[in-house]
C-alpha cells in the first residue's frame, strides 16, 4: 500500500463523516467507496475511532491554515473578524465535508469532541485574546469574550453548514445562497460587535 492510498482513505473518510455522519458511514462503504477492501483500511488505521482522530487532525489543520491564512495579524477591529468569516465561508463551499466533521463532532460529545476541542484549544486561545484586546481598545461592545467567539461560531459555521435549514427557509444551498448568508452574517456580525 501506498502513501497515496493512506491519503485517499483519509480524505474519503473525512467527506463521508463530515457529510453523512460518522454512525451512519461504515469501514465497508468507504471501501466500496474507494475500491479497496475493509482489510485495507485497518492495515492503515487501527479501527475507525482511529480514522475519526485522524480526520478530526485534518479537519482541525485544514481549518487552521484557512483561517491563519486569512488573518492578517496587523489587522485590527472588525476586518480581521471580516477576513477570518471570509475563510471559513470560502472552506465551507470547497471543502464542506470540514466544517461539516468539526459541527458533527462537537455536536456528539465524548472521547472525538474532547480532542476536537484539544486541537482546536491554541486557536481559540488567540481568538479570546483577540476579542479582548479589541473590546479593551473600545472597537467591539464589552462582552463576555468567550461567550462572544461561541456565538460568532454558531453562526458562522451553523450558516455555512446547514443546507437543511436553508431549504427549509426555502432557499437553495448553491454558491449563490452561500454568497449571500456571508454577506448576511458578516452584516450581522458587524451590527453586533462594533461599539456605537
Amino acid at each position: 500500500m501506498s502513501i497515496g492510498t493512506r491519503e485517499r482513505i483519509l480524505n474519503s473518510a473525512l467527506a463521508a463523516f463530515g457529510m453523512r455522519g460518522y454512525d451512519a458511514t461504515s469501514l465497508d462503504d468507504l471501501a466500496a467507496d474507494l475500491g479497496i477492501t475493509k482489510q485495507a483500511i485497518l492495515y492503515h488505521y487501527s479501527s475507525k475511532e482511529h480514522l475519526l482522530t485522524a480526520t478530526i487532525d485534518l479537519a482541525v489543520h485544514e481549518l487552521g491554515a484557512a483561517l491563519s491564512g486569512a488573518a492578517n495579524p496587523q489587522a485590527r477591529g472588525f476586518d480581521r473578524i471580516e477576513d477570518l468569516v471570509r475563510a471559513t465561508f470560502s472552506l465551507a463551499a470547497r471543502r464542506p465535508e470540514v466544517l461539516g466533521l468539526v459541527r458533527l463532532v462537537s455536536r456528539q460529545g465524548g472521547v472525538a469532541s474532547g480532542k476536537l476541542a484539544s486541537a482546536m484549544s491554541v486557536m481559540l486561545g488567540n481568538a479570546v485574546r483577540f476579542v479582548e484586546a479589541e473590546m479593551e481598545a473600545g472597537r467591539f461592545r464589552r462582552l463576555e469574550p468567550r461567550m462572544l467567539l461561541l456565538a460568532v461560531y454558531s453562526a458562522v459555521v451553523g450558516v455555512a453548514t446547514e443546507p437543511e435549514v436553508m431549504r427549509a427557509l426555502g432557499l437553495e444551498p448553491d454558491l449563490r445562497s452561500l454568497v449571500r448568508a456571508r454577506r448576511e452574517t458578516i452584516e450581522f456580525l458587524r451590527a453586533a460587535l462594533i461599539a456605537d
